[in-house]
């Protein structure tokens, strides 16, 4: 889950999400709060009694708190729309904040930053006796591997630098973990991308970020930063 500047990005979006439905749940309960006053006074009126009709002071009443009803529930819209505009604009200025950055995207594909570097994050839902990570060229010939040993489960940085190779404009980096009977197996991997530019959807929903790798959903980032 990203974080940005010490925030966690992706809890914004749900409370975005969030007030929207309870934006629209308060309006439809509002409309639906009306609609039961006003078939309930309906009924009243054609059930009543001729001979003795409703008396005036409490149909009054009845409308009074119809109303009252319906003005609170409008505050709660109201109050609903407030929020959600609220969480748009922070959600909009964090998302000013990545552009810049380095967007940990869940892809294979890399490229050489302004260091001559990869840099990388790999997830192991358990320890695992062998780590190894390989870095092939655009025509699928391996250019470096290395291996690590006895890694602890959870996230773990790497990077890899070109060094005195003949840099090329796309890689590919692909890291294995050993499983139960020690055979190697791709695992969860993100490879760092400068994030260029953020688009945000609807109310900041569905928010897009635009890096090397693509447009990808926050959803498939690991971390910025």
């Amino acid at each position: 889950m990203a974080d940005i500047n010490g925030v966690n990005a992706t809890s914004v979006y749900e409370q975005i999400n969030k007030s929207n439905q309870a934006s629209s749940t308060a309006k439809s309960q509002s409309e639906t709060d009306s609609d039961m006053f006003m078939k309930l006074m309906i009924a009243q009126l054609k059930n009543q009694d001729p001979t003795s009709p409703a008396d005036t002071a409490d149909f009054m009443q009845q409308i009074s708190n119809m109303s009252s009803v319906e003005s609170i529930n409008n505050l709660n819209t109201t109050m609903s729309d407030m929020s959600s505009a609220l969480l748009t604009s922070q959600a909009a200025l964090q998302a000013s904040s990545m552009v810049g950055q380095t967007a940990f995207v869940k892809t294979d594909k890399a490229m050489l930053d302004s260091r001559g570097i990869i840099e990388g994050v790999y997830t192991l839902p358990e320890s695992a006796k062998g780590v190894r990570v390989s870095v092939y060229d655009s025509v699928g010939d391996v250019v470096d591997t290395w291996e690590m040993k006895s890694v602890a489960a959870g996230d773990h940085n790497f990077g890899w630098n070109v060094g005195n190779r003949d840099p090329q404009s796309e890689y590919k980096v692909v890291v294995e973990a050993t499983d139960s009977e020690g055979v190697y197996k791709p695992t969860e991997s993100y490879i760092g991308h400068r994030v260029d530019s953020v688009t945000l959807g609807q109310n900041g929903i569905g928010m897009k970020v635009n890096t090397g790798a693509g447009t990808v959903n926050m959803s498939d980032i690991k971390q910025i930063g």
